[in-house]
């Protein structure tokens, strides 16, 4: 039976934070894209325990109306960091505007992401910072983020931890409740992160830390994804001449 002790794992990646920062940046900041959701909200916890508060700034990014902005108000509100709110919206369509065809569905979905990330260095490289990235193991195990989006940062403190071991541990950080169970949605076509996938994380996460699940095709689901987007999780390949 798999246990997850999530005090002590939070301890160890709080250490980890520390030592990044000293090693990449002593007396650099930790710049967190903050959605509202519960991977956001740990992750900027888990900063703000690290470096302390004066060290973390969070960033709001709507495009547009965002119909649950008022969780990231109420996180950054809750660890009482400096934030800043930069809208997309006129950048996303202008872009849109600009491109002399019609995008794919899919890369119109995946533009904002992208865009949110420009947004953060731009931040970053003006308040003397590192971006974080705030995707958990769950999330990458089946390619549920975008490539050069919210896969990309300078460090990654919850990449290796399952939806389930992050609820854990923000319940540890004693984030509200309403951030750690929120729902997850993403944010881009207004569904449920499981609504998209097809199966709930519960079931995901069971496979990942255990290698069991019940129906077989929800496991033949998940390996072809997790197949299909292992590329996200490479270094990009580079040819080397030889010399």
């Amino acid at each position: 039976m798999y246990n997850f002790n999530a005090e002590k794992t939070k301890n160890e990646c709080v250490q980890w934070i520390r030592g990044f920062f000293e090693q990449n940046g002593p007396g650099c900041n930790a710049v967190v894209g903050i959605s509202g959701g519960k991977d956001s909200s740990v992750v900027a916890a888990l900063c703000v325990e690290a470096l302390g508060r004066d060290r973390v700034i969070g960033v709001l990014m709507p495009n547009g109306e965002q119909a649950d902005i008022d969780m990231a108000k109420l996180l950054v509100s809750h660890l009482g960091i400096r934030h800043y709110v930069i809208n997309i919206k006129d950048a996303f369509d202008g872009l849109v505007k600009s491109i002399p065809f019609a995008l794919s569905e899919q890369s119109r979905t995946n533009l904002a992401p992208r865009l949110r990330m420009s947004a953060l260095y731009a931040v970053s490289q003006s308040n003397n910072g590192r971006v974080a990235n705030t995707c958990n193991l769950s999330e990458d195990w089946v390619g549920y983020s975008t490539r050069y989006g919210d896969n990309a940062g300078d460090f990654s403190p919850c990449s290796h931890l399952t939806v389930q071991e992050m609820k854990a541990i923000g319940r540890v950080l004693g984030l509200p409740a309403e951030l750690v169970d929120k729902v997850p949605i993403d944010g881009l076509c207004g569904k449920t992160d499981e609504d998209n996938l097809g199966f709930t994380y519960a079931e995901l996460d069971r496979y990942i830390r255990e290698g069991v699940i019940d129906n077989e095709e929800t496991k033949k689901k998940i390996d072809r994804m997790h197949k299909m987007n292992a590329f996200k999780l490479q270094v990009m390949p580079s040819f080397k001449p030889e010399v």
